[in-house]
């Protein structure tokens, strides 16, 4: 199971290329993608997404939030802060669900590289 970021959601539907977004494509085809809560935030924040985007949003599953979820989220953005790192809320909280569930996280984005360091989370950045 993966799940993307937003950066390679975004790179997605603007039709770029990519191993992330030849990942995420191939995912969603075999239905083996879950949809980051705080990433489909993020995603609907666009104020102009088109209904088709927001329909095809809507079919991934939705990785829940499990008990302990915002503690646990907390304490992984602390770590990476202690570690002298940047830790923006928004990554913290995607990077806590993709722990909390096992899955792989893509992304276009580097920052996340820092929680590599506080944390046990699968990591692809393309």
């Amino acid at each position: 199971m993966i799940a993307a970021d937003t950066s390679t959601w975004i790179a997605y539907l603007q039709g770029s290329q990519g191993e992330d977004v030849n990942l995420l494509d191939t995912a969603l085809a075999h239905q083996v993608l879950r949809m980051i809560p705080a990433v489909l935030t993020e995603l609907w924040s666009d104020p102009e997404l088109s209904r088709d985007v927001g329909r095809l949003l809507a079919e991934v599953p939705l990785a829940d939030l499990k008990s302990g979820y915002w503690q646990r989220a907390g304490l992984l953005r602390a770590k990476v802060l202690a570690l002298g790192r940047k830790a923006r809320l928004g990554d913290a909280l995607i990077a806590q669900t993709a722990i909390d569930h096992g899955l792989r996280l893509i992304t276009r984005d580097r920052d996340f590289q820092a929680f590599l360091l506080a944390a046990e989370l699968d990591l692809g950045v393309y």
